[in-house]
């Protein structure tokens, strides 16, 4: 706005151009004066010299006092009887190398690596996972283990036991493993972060079958999302109780159940094929049955399909644990 003041100024005059614009003329004034470099700010007689700035620096910094707030280094300091300048002064001289904060070497969280699993066929890699199922009363559990075969769906093995050990685990995936004919170097099998999955004695058995071992990021559900997946199934089952009289009562329902889940349910996953069928390579087939049905239906009815001849969709062929975003892809 100065700026056009000026310029309309040459033309009807200063005052008048100012008057239009209601720009004072004494912004103008100033705005003609040439700027001027501020002049230094002379040093106070009562400052600590450089030296001084240094050592009260070092003092707060060192082994003793690395913990302590200003004021409490101050107090300390005049017990002993030293006094180095006021705790204000101190927290100035931290301020000028961005030191009010935690002075101490604290350790910090490792970075994590994501787990990034791909299953193009199955028993490539396994899901397992532990869930407490509610005892006959207040405060008492049985331990469920499943093992979760991720590419199918299928359970390969679970337990119901009345403790949370690795010994357990242990058994049930060297067992599920030789039901499996699992040879080496062909698994991964994908845990969380809990006792028995970190245990070494599984990790050394892991390494005698051959198979690699996966973990989750710590506090990171999504890591192991099939195995939580199919326990909410289990638990809103519509037969699920909401307690168990007993461990006998627990497998006796357990055992029908994993038979429903692997041979009888229809996973959307799957595009609605049972794990089973896909695990054992019986999947294709099922799918051409399907699709003749549909072709079927459609020739006795085209109207009824807008979209044209239906086609009945096969399982993934790929499933993944956290897949790589596409910036990641080669």
């Amino acid at each position: 706005m100065s700026a056009i003041a000026e310029v309309l100024g040459q033309h009807i005059g200063l005052k008048q151009a100012c008057a239009v614009l209601d720009v004072p003329r004494s912004r103008l004034y100033r705005a003609r004066l040439p700027e001027r470099e501020p002049s230094p700010r002379p040093q106070p007689a009562a400052a600590l010299s450089s030296d001084e700035r240094e050592q009260v620096r070092q003092t707060l910094n060192s082994q003793r006092f690395a913990d302590q707030a200003p004021r409490q280094v101050y107090a300390a300091l005049l017990d002993e009887g030293a006094y180095l300048c006021h705790w204000r002064t101190m927290y100035r001289v931290l301020a000028k190398h961005d030191e009010v904060r935690e002075r101490r070497n604290l350790l910090t969280h490792p970075t994590y690596h994501k787990p990034e699993l791909l299953a193009s066929a199955p028993n490539q890699v396994w899901s397992w996972d532990i869930t407490k199922l509610r005892g006959p009363v207040k405060w008492t559990y049985f331990y469920l283990y499943v093992l979760l075969d991720i590419y199918s769906r299928y359970i390969v093995g679970w337990m119901i036991a009345e403790r949370e050990t690795a010994a357990l685990a242990q058994e049930l995936v060297e067992t599920a493993c030789t039901r499996q004919g699992i040879a080496r170097e062909q698994l991964t099998l994908h845990a969380d972060n809990g006792g028995p999955m970190r245990a070494k004695s599984l990790a050394l058995l892991l390494d005698d079958l051959g198979v690699s071992a996966s973990h989750s990021r710590p506090h990171t559900s999504d890591d192991n999302p099939f195995s939580e997946a199919q326990f909410k199934t289990l638990k809103y089952h519509p037969g699920y109780p909401d307690r168990f009289g007993s461990i006998q009562d627990a497998r006796a329902w357990a055992r029908p159940f994993f038979n429903w889940y692997n041979q009888e349910h229809y996973h959307t996953g799957l595009n609605l094929l049972t794990p089973a069928s896909v695990h054992f390579g019986q999947a294709e087939t099922i799918r051409q049955q399907r699709q003749a049905v549909m072709n079927a239906a459609y020739a006795a009815h085209p109207e009824r399909f807008s979209k044209g001849l239906p086609v009945v969709a096969a399982p993934p062929k790929e499933v993944w644990i956290n897949p790589p975003s596409k910036t990641n892809l080669p």
